[in-house]
């Protein structure tokens, strides 16, 4: 895709996940932290990653990892504007008994998704998995994996951060969806930490840029990738509820439902 067709994709994703939101009645759903990595997943699955909805078992497919699974919705939107899943699909399956698109990521090759994810802290760990069995098994795919900056709180995280520095995983790439808040508040007042400070005391290959700019992403991507010996983090400055402005730095829709009127006007400002 160009850089438009990418900015295109990222609205159309949101208004997706509005869309699910709705869809999904008196569900709550968490929609703040899903509307605010759109834009990573428009431009990792509109102009970075090596996908093919024909062929998602390839053995040289690049791997995405959804460490904060509670925000699938904005996976789920992606899978369903790139081709994986269709509307209807999604419309019968998102949080519906039985279906295949439950409150957090399952695990289902065939529609796209590498990891059953939501126990925060897990994801990056994954992604160390996936990008050393590339390099064991002589394998050409990348792995990428979009984290939260309030799940950076868990201990795991650090000790996959460690981890990957000391086994020199180029071809990892792993965002921080830096919108700053997590579930109890914000993640200033919880535990904060310096990200880039750190990352780069601890080896990593540190980016930091307007996570809501597609072609900033995009480039930065590209850049970051050029690195074959260490692993690379995309720090990415969001805004929880990005596109909605009854959302935006509102933590009250860290989880909620949308009344008829809240949706209406949802969609009124993200068209």
């Amino acid at each position: 895709m160009t850089k438009e067709l990418i900015k295109k994709l990222a609205d159309d994703i949101r208004l997706s996940v509005i869309k699910g939101a709705h869809d999904a009645g008196n569900q709550g759903v968490h929609i703040g932290g899903a509307l605010s990595c759109v834009d990573i997943l428009a431009v990792l699955y509109g102009g970075i990653m090596n996908i093919d909805t024909q062929n998602p078992l390839d053995e040289n497919r690049d791997r995405f990892i959804l460490s904060k699974g509670h925000d699938c919705l904005a996976l789920y939107a992606t899978l369903k504007e790139v081709g994986f899943i269709s509307a209807e699909e999604m419309k019968d399956n998102y949080l519906v008994d039985g279906g295949f698109l439950p409150t957090h990521p399952v695990k289902k090759l065939e529609i796209g998704i590498e990891c059953s994810s939501g126990s925060l802290g897990m994801g990056l760990g994954f992604g160390i998995g996936e990008a050393l069995a590339a390099r064991i098994n002589q394998k050409s795919y990348r792995t990428f994996v979009v984290m939260g900056d309030g799940e950076c709180d868990e201990g795991s995280c650090w000790e996959a951060f460690m981890a990957a520095r000391q086994y020199g995983l180029g071809n990892l790439l792993l965002y921080i969806d830096k919108n700053g808040f997590q579930s109890d508040g914000a993640v200033s007042d919880i535990m904060p930490v310096d990200l880039k400070a750190a990352l780069k005391s601890l080896g990593w290959n540190v980016y930091e840029v307007n996570g809501h700019d597609t072609d900033i992403l995009y480039d930065t991507t590209l850049e970051a990738l050029k690195n074959p010996d260490c692993p690379s983090v995309i720090i990415a400055d969001t805004v929880k509820g990005k596109g909605v402005s009854f959302m935006e730095n509102n933590n009250a829709w860290h989880h909620g439902h949308l009344t008829e009127e809240q949706y209406k006007q949802a969609l009124e400002e993200l068209n």
